[in-house]
């Protein structure tokens, strides 16, 4: 299951939410064989041997592993900084030092605490409205909430982006992901704005929007299309269903499947087969009329594609300056990214306590189910508290 990990500010709370990738499988269609014109063949005065016809070049998969290797030593260097043993009162596989993970309470994903990821560069809106710090829509794509959220985003990379690495190449992807990303960054602080975010399954739903749009769009050039076709849809459909889940950033990832999906047909556009040929026929074997490099289709799709995406992000990026809520024009679409039932709730609320300091005695009172607890802990320090809150209101 995929989620994008949530966090709401430090000051008043300590939720996760995550980010995250399911397995999505490796549905690779493959273009179909080329024929060669056989009336032409035979009208020729000479018989000729025709060279092997290359259809695309295949890439070597460079940036992916970089992305992976990336990811994974933000984490490392979160929980240096995190140092959970200094600043909580319990922590999760001591013997690893300041490396060990915040209580499972707190952070059921192993990791660090949400005041740390704030340090790092966490998704947070106001941070962004009040400071324009419009760096943290990019930042939060590169921190994951803990060991179990970055397995599952770098299992799903490793299965997607390897293969569209090796057909598009290391420029076309590094641009669907981390735009993709943005874009999904972009949705979530636009509905979510109670609680910090970090992951990358933003930037991983926009490698399988991209995957459903080169389909498409190179629709002619395919085998098997409505086998592949169904088969990625279905794929997705069932990627997006988790996000009705609690704690998961649902709107992450769809903004970021619709980015890598407009991406898709600007970026993942293929020559038609009759023009390619063209360059392996050999003088006066050529078609007389010539066949135009992209198809009409696809460049009517090109065209409506990147218009969308520059109104879509300029838009977006102009509501969020101000500060907009998009809740308030849209009052359903929180069941989007939640869907409450009988065994759960979808109320995001900050987990915040009151608190009375009488010697080395600690009193906590949970604010919203009215839990109290009282800890032996002298001068306890204000990230300490906050830890143990948010165990308390768990």
């Amino acid at each position: 299951m995929a989620s994008r990990d949530h966090h709401p500010s430090t000051s008043s709370s300590s939720e996760i939410k995550a980010r995250v990738s399911s397995w999505r499988g490796n549905n690779a269609v493959h273009p179909v064989d080329i024929d060669i014109d056989a009336d032409a063949a035979v009208s020729a005065p000479n018989p000729v041997v025709y060279t092997e016809v290359k259809h695309f070049k295949k890439w070597k998969p460079l940036l992916v592993p970089c992305f992976i290797v990336a990811n994974t030593v933000m984490l490392v260097i979160t929980m240096y900084v995190n140092n959970c043993p200094e600043n909580s009162v319990s922590c999760v596989a001591k013997f690893l030092g300041r490396f060990s993970f915040q209580p499972f309470k707190e952070n059921p994903l192993l990791g660090p605490s949400s005041s740390t990821l704030q340090k790092m560069g966490a998704l947070e809106v106001s941070r962004i409205v009040d400071r324009h710090e419009v760096w943290l829509l990019i930042t939060c794509i590169w921190l994951h909430g803990g060991v179990f959220h970055l397995l599952a985003n770098m299992l799903s990379l490793l299965v997607i982006g390897i293969r569209l690495e090796r057909e598009f190449g290391f420029v076309l992807i590094g641009l669907l992901y981390v735009i993709s990303g943005l874009g999904g960054s972009l949705m979530s602080s636009l509905f979510i704005q109670s609680s910090i975010s970090v992951g990358a399954s933003g930037a991983l739903f926009g490698l399988l929007g991209g995957m459903l749009s080169e389909l498409i769009t190179n629709w002619s050039i395919y085998a098997n299309k409505v086998a592949s076709f169904l088969t990625l849809l279905i794929i997705i459909v069932i990627n997006l269903a988790f996000g009705i889940f609690p704690h998961v950033d649902n709107f992450a990832h769809i903004g970021g499947f619709l980015s890598g999906f407009l991406l898709g047909f600007v970026l993942l556009i293929r020559p038609q087969y009759s023009w390619i040929i063209r360059k392996y026929t050999p003088p006066g074997y050529a078609s007389a009329s010539p066949k135009p490099k992209f198809k009409t289709y696809q460049c009517a799709l090109w065209v409506i594609s990147l218009m969308a995406l520059i109104v879509g992000f300029i838009l977006g990026m102009v509501m969020l300056l101000r500060g907009v809520n998009a809740n308030d024009y849209c009052s359903w679409c929180h069941y989007m990214s939640c869907v409450p039932t009988s065994r759960w709730s979808c109320k995001a609320g900050p987990a915040s306590c009151s608190s009375d300091q009488i010697g080395s005695q600690l009193n906590l009172t949970c604010s919203s189910n009215g839990k109290s607890r009282t800890y032996t802990l002298p001068g306890a320090t204000t990230s300490q508290i906050q830890g143990l809150c948010t165990q308390l209101c768990n």
